[in-house]
């Protein structure tokens, strides 16, 4: 099927690297923030004397907002021009960021927290959709590689920055360091990005779907975080993902009858759209539950520290960072969908290899294990992006990006809970009634290896999906 879009507005190569570079700034604090204050939630706790639970909200409220907004956020880029919308959020981000560093109390720092959520979705969900409209066709699978790059590297050396800064002043530097970051992106993108061609006749935004998108994945997100903490028969996470499956059908039905809908429904009967935005979601289910199970591996069997368990987890997001602008490159030249199963292929070895590791493993097998995991998933994400945004018209192009975001958000979600789910159940199976936190090294290891073979399954339906798909991309 051919490529959807426009022609891009023709920029000179310097300014595009500019673009890029102002994108990419944006992008880094956003994704480096994700995960940076897991590391001070424990200082959070003593600092406002509260309840881990509590502190925990810090980290929820970001992500409640930042994933049940995103359709409605990218719709407007699409309507009103991305740019704009782009350089609102980073500002928002930068002042909330400012805010959070300021918060007198733990009340406070979970509004402002929301608040930077609202910032960042309009940093995650348009950026990628700017660098489409700004690069070519035949250079959008190395354009979107950088980027793919740039996600991987804020989410590797989010953990670890977070714990040097919290080494060398308190939590609120954690915050203050966006700011000087946030200025100097804002007044790139204000200079070197173009505006967005927009539609002549005047669109309408519907807003009844954004609101049925944020009733449904607000209580999707609620409900997958009860379960996980009450258990899945529990009558909060019960009802929560209840509302949310009625919110979806209703949103639907509304959709299929709306004159301008938020979500075009007949989009997906693209399956160049439709396959590759559902195989991003099985591959962050697998990528999500492997970055919650392997910490228990490093610390419980390997008894390695928590400095030396952070460097670890950095290797395959790094090497996922290295890789993915090679594979946009190469995607270009031979076609996504073949790039696409090579990167599925090896993930696949990667997730076997891993499932191999025991208590007599050294720390070389680990990392020519999670290497090989890595260049997969850096081999598949660019392409696999790159598809996506190729395959919708040029005026659908901040949806697109939306549903990418929203893709890896949910699988997020349902990574953490069904992954972590076949951990513990592995482990009460070889030491019942035991803490997964206290279980024997034996017991961690069975319940490792055996959530890993289920990764490596997980993928195999990925790699089939792209295998049937028609047509070569």
């Amino acid at each position: 099927m051919p490529d959807l879009q426009a022609k891009p507005q023709t920029l000179a190569a310097s300014r595009k690297w500019l673009v890029m570079l102002s994108i990419g700034l944006g992008v880094f604090m956003s994704t480096l923030d994700v995960g940076i204050i897991n590391v001070a939630l424990p200082t959070l706790v003593q600092y406002f004397q509260t309840s881990f639970p509590r502190a925990q909200w810090a980290v929820l409220a970001y992500q409640l907002i930042s994933s049940s907004l995103v359709l409605g956020a990218t719709r407007l880029g699409d309507i009103w021009g991305k740019k704009y919308l782009y350089l609102g959020g980073l500002v928002l981000f930068t002042l909330s960021s400012l805010l959070c560093g300021m918060a007198p109390s733990i009340d406070w720092l979970i509004g402002f927290r929301a608040l930077q959520g609202l910032g960042a979705l309009f940093i995650s969900g348009l950026g990628l959709a700017i660098i489409t409209e700004v690069f070519p066709s035949s250079e959008r699978g190395r354009a979107v590689g950088i980027i793919g790059s740039v996600v991987s590297l804020g989410i590797a050396l989010g953990p670890s920055v977070g714990g040097l800064l919290l080494g060398w002043a308190d939590w609120r530097i954690l915050f203050f360091i966006n700011v000087p970051l946030g200025l100097i992106a804002s007044f790139l993108i204000a200079s070197v990005v173009p505006p967005s061609e927009r539609k002549k006749e005047k669109q309408h935004f519907d807003l009844l779907g954004a609101l049925l998108t944020l009733v449904t994945l607000s209580n999707f997100a609620l409900g997958m975080t009860y379960g996980q903490s009450e258990g899945f028969g529990s009558g909060s996470a019960l009802s929560l993902l209840l509302l949310a499956a009625i919110a979806l059908v209703t949103f639907l039905l509304v959709e299929a009858l709306v004159e301008e809908p938020l979500l075009q429904l007949q989009m997906f009967r693209n399956s160049r759209l439709s396959v590759n935005l559902f195989n991003n979601w099985l591959v962050f289910i697998v990528l999500t539950g492997g970055l919650l199970i392997t910490p228990f591996f490093l610390e419980r069997v390997k008894q390695y520290p928590t400095s030396k368990v952070g460097l670890l987890l950095a290797v395959s997001p790094v090497v996922s960072g290295l890789i993915a602008p090679l594979a946009g490159t190469l995607s270009d030249r031979f076609g996504s969908r073949s790039i696409c199963l090579i990167g599925l292929g090896v993930m696949i070895g990667g997730c076997l290899g891993i499932s191999t590791l025991d208590a007599q493993t050294t720390e070389q097998d680990y990392v020519l294990r999670y290497l090989v995991f890595g260049t997969g998933l850096g081999l598949f994400r660019s392409p696999n992006d790159s598809t996506v945004m190729g395959a919708v018209p040029r005026e659908r192009l901040g949806i697109a990006s939306g549903l990418l975001s929203l893709s890896r958000t949910l699988g997020v979600n349902v990574g953490v809970s069904v992954i972590g789910a076949v951990f513990g159940a592995l482990i009460a199976n070889l030491a019942p009634g035991t803490d997964v936190a206290v279980a024997p090294a034996e017991a961690v290891v069975a319940g490792f290896q055996g959530s890993y073979r289920l990764a490596a399954l997980i993928l195999c339906g990925a790699a089939v999906m792209t295998t049937l798909r028609f047509g070569r991309v």
